[in-house]
């Protein structure tokens, strides 16, 4: 049987990525061969994918790609820790995977996993080939592509990809003044998550859904339950408007206001104003890695020992 040198592990490890320990036993098992060790590792590795699957994805990163200031595309793929999402393999491919939906018209998620990936591969064949590699339970979870039909789009991510924000103006003057506006309304986005654009797009059900919410607060208040009938609609009124402020983007305080009460609806008047043009902010999409995904709270130090001991 051929020794294996520390130098052949390493060797096998940059290779495929893989774990070190499973490049031993991959040598171990192919008697050395490396063209032997890599296919055993592909082998095994795909069939660890399905139990791969079980575990928690709620790290990651979103990734955006553009084409010119009229098309762009967000995004998010997870992976189980934030040690892998800042792996340079793992950014390589959510890239490749943003500027694939970016080139492309997927409908839905099945749509982009069935697409070409890199020759005669789909996309769900690289995703499979890099859970074997990388070694974690990855998982492209949601993708959106904005074309913008009269105006243009701004893009921005914040925290390494921690947040994409693409953001489509209606506008027809594009210059550097309405796209630094625009940029500065999607780092407002970033920083504030806005639900709607404005207040036209939020339901009359929500509203009054918000409203027996906060009925029943008071209600369930010793002292705020005894005031007066008016009183009580007066408050509720007061808070639901509140609450649509904050989740309206055009109603939030535009956050580089110098008076501190400007609105964004007003910033944006004034860049429309400044440039005399008709500019208004049409959507948006905001992703931010891992929101809705229940994570687990693991001791990293114990699944490292527990590894190394089995």
């Amino acid at each position: 049987m051929a020794e294996i040198s520390a130098s052949m592990v390493k060797e096998l490890r940059e290779m495929t990525g893989a774990g070190m320990m499973d490049c031993k036993k991959a040598l171990v098992a192919t008697e050395g061969n490396m063209d032997e060790a890599v296919e055993f590792l592909r082998k095994n590795g795909q069939a660890k994918a399905e139990t791969k699957a079980s575990r928690i994805a709620a790290e990651g990163i979103c990734k955006i790609a553009t084409s010119g200031d009229k098309v762009a595309a967000v995004v998010e793929v997870n992976s189980e820790t934030d040690f892998v999402a800042k792996n340079e393999q793992f950014q390589t491919f959510v890239a490749q995977v943003a500027e694939l939906v970016v080139a492309g018209d997927y409908a839905d998620l099945d749509a982009l996993l069935a697409a070409p990936f890199d020759g005669a591969k789909t996309v769900k064949d690289a995703l499979v080939e890099k859970v074997a590699t990388i070694g974690e339970n990855l998982n492209i979870r949601r993708f959106a592509k904005v074309t913008a039909e009269s105006g243009c789009i701004m893009t921005y991510t914040h925290g390494g990809g921690r947040i994409g924000v693409i953001v489509e103006a209606a506008t027809d003057v594009v210059n550097d003044s309405i796209k630094e506006a625009l940029s500065n309304v999607a780092m407002q986005i970033a920083a504030l998550y806005p639900k709607y654009v404005s207040r036209d797009e939020i339901s009359a059900d929500f509203i009054e859904h918000e409203k027996e919410i906060i009925r029943a607060q008071i209600m369930n208040d010793p002292k705020e339950s005894k005031k007066p009938e008016n009183v009580i609609e007066g408050m509720i009124s007061g808070r639901v408007n509140k609450e649509l402020k904050e989740i309206s983007l055009v109603d939030q305080i535009y956050v580089k206001a110098l008076d501190g009460k400007q609105t964004v609806g007003e910033y944006v008047a004034q860049v429309a104003k400044e440039n005399s043009a008709a500019f208004s902010i049409k959507r948006f999409v905001r992703f931010e890695t891992g929101e809705g995904i229940e994570k687990k709270n693991e001791d990293f130090a114990a699944e490292v020992a527990k590894q190394m001991n089995a």
